[in-house]
């Protein structure tokens, strides 16, 4: 006698919407979330720090360099700008101004 074969479920149909579920949620950001607490931190005018970052949160240093780079930088596509100043390193979110685009070659 031969094994009988398994009958194939309906799962992969409810992974398919929980995935575009979860797409459709992840550009919205709770009002006070951490993540929502650091962008506030870099869109001010004076930027803010690492050490600012990690006492907000309570995440260690290397999470948020990670943060930075992942989140603000891939993810959500916004212009990081980082400078020393004082010997502490300074991270502030850059607005993209019209006129900028309009001045790069090709566009």
């Amino acid at each position: 006698m031969s094994k009988r074969k398994h009958a194939r479920t309906a799962k992969p149909r409810t992974a398919v919407r929980a995935k575009v579920a979860r797409r459709q949620t992840i550009n919205q950001t709770r009002a006070n979330s951490k993540q929502a607490r650091v962008l506030a931190l870099l869109r001010r005018p004076g930027g803010t720090t690492i050490t600012t970052v990690t006492r907000s949160t309570g995440w260690q240093p290397h999470t948020v360099r990670g943060f930075l780079a992942a989140v603000v930088r891939k993810k959500l596509g916004l212009r990081l700008e980082s400078e020393k100043t004082d010997g502490e390193r300074v991270y502030r979110i850059i607005a993209d101004s019209p006129s900028d685009s309009a001045s790069e070659p090709g566009a």
